[in-house]
């Protein structure tokens, strides 16, 4: 008898939307996108858990209608997170090498050694992520077992996240009867669905701009060197409509998708758009150039203050492969023109790849997220923790929250 596809869910709880995305695993590791389920996101603001009910009922809500299309129960998932309150930061460890071959055991003692670093007890350790191994002083290697030498070290960059919003995540999810297997940033999740192993390591910053936020992260020599989050999203622009043409919020939001564009230099001088007013009153008719207006100056502050972030970062000048936009908002008109003039480098959106089946429904940068957890967990393959793995996460974080609690009251 066949072995049954093992199932993999990401559950992206955006700013905006909720998103579902089932996909199985068959022979040969190919991933197939089998069901896609999405609502309204109506309890997070930026990125972050506001409304516990709001957002339970928007997960349960793109939850059924993920597993009625790909016919099947989905108990547990891969949860994104994001928000402000992310930080990244690199750090380094050294340890002695015991029995002067590198083991499994040395590598975990100089990634705990590297994650030795003092975080307010608020904070959570989200990812450590390996940058790049050196034994006696070699260095730039990518996998040091059975390596000889005295000394190891390891460059990690660590992402951290404030506890109770990871914790309002789980419960969110496990409100609707839902596992987390893991809780995963979501920026990370995006590039495994819209950066190409070339581009990663030749250089290239992934610019995800979602609902409430923007998240930038740096790749170099195929490891993650940077990572920031840009207090500003799709959501500022519609709010920038509602208010320069006096229009309802979700008219705004309507007009904003449809006929927003990010640079005039798209624009045409003949467009003309239909605006619905306020208190009953008539609709306007405008030209397309006075939305433009409007848009242009956001979508001009954001990727100024990218380019900003990029230089901070240290690694701007060794973005070889340039800019890969990804999210809702850059499906805008014009945004890779305006992105390539303030960045100066090549830029492209981001598209998910890498997997098969419904591929016409998700291929789209706003499902770049949904697809990336689906591929993360997928490449971790810890199918056998799902049942408790999510309760392990949750006994992890309240932990922590003791710990805070401990120490403060």
């Amino acid at each position: 008898m066949a072995n049954k596809p093992e199932i993999i869910v990401g559950l992206d709880i955006g700013t905006t939307k909720i998103a579902v995305i089932v996909a199985q695993r068959g022979p040969g590791g190919k991933v197939d996108i089998i069901g896609i389920g999405t609502h309204p996101s109506k309890g997070l603001r930026k990125g972050v858990v506001i409304n516990i009910e709001a957002t339970v009922n928007s997960i349960q809500m793109a939850t059924e209608e993920a597993e009625l299309m790909a016919g099947c129960e989905i108990s547990s998932v891969y949860a994104g997170i994001a928000g402000a309150h992310i930080t990244g930061f690199n750090s380094h460890g050294i340890v002695a090498v015991k029995n002067k071959e590198v083991t499994p055991r040395d590598v975990e003692r100089v990634i705990d050694a590297a994650r030795a670093v003092a975080i307010p007890m608020d904070r959570e350790i989200l990812h450590i992520l390996p940058q790049e191994y050196i034994v006696d002083e070699q260095d730039g290697i990518r996998e040091p077992l059975g390596m000889s030498g005295v000394r190891l070290e390891a460059k990690v960059h660590i992402v951290t996240g404030s506890v109770s919003s990871a914790q309002n995540i789980v419960k969110s999810a496990n409100r609707v009867g839902l596992n987390v297997a893991d809780i995963v940033l979501e920026p990370i999740a995006s590039a495994e669905a819209v950066l190409s192993p070339e581009e990663k390591e030749l250089g290239v910053a992934m610019v995800d701009i979602g609902g409430g936020t923007t998240d930038i992260t740096v790749f170099h020599a195929g490891a993650i060197k940077h990572t920031s989050v840009i207090p500003l999203g799709g959501n500022h622009l519609t709010n920038d409509v509602a208010t320069g043409l006096r229009t309802p919020v979700s008219s705004a939001e309507e007009i904003k998708r449809r006929y927003g564009c990010a640079t005039h230099k798209v624009v045409q001088n003949t467009d003309i758009i239909e605006v619905p007013s306020t208190g009953g009153r008539e609709p306007r008719v405008l030209a397309r150039s006075v939305l433009t207006d409007i848009i242009e100056p956001r979508m001009e502050e954001i990727f100024t203050l990218v380019r900003r972030e990029l230089v901070k970062s240290g690694f701007d000048e060794f973005l070889t492969a340039g800019v890969v936009l990804t999210g809702g908002t850059v499906l805008l008109d014009g945004t890779e023109e305006l992105a390539e003039e303030i960045l100066e480098m090549p830029v492209r959106i981001g598209y998910p790849s890498g997997i098969g089946g419904l591929l016409d429904v998700v291929n789209s940068p706003v499902f770049a997220t949904g697809v990336g957890l689906v591929l993360y967990g997928a490449r971790k393959g810890e199918y056998q923790g799902f049942r408790n793995s999510g309760a392990s996460f949750y006994q992890r974080l309240r932990a922590r929250m003791s710990e805070w609690f401990s120490a403060h009251f």
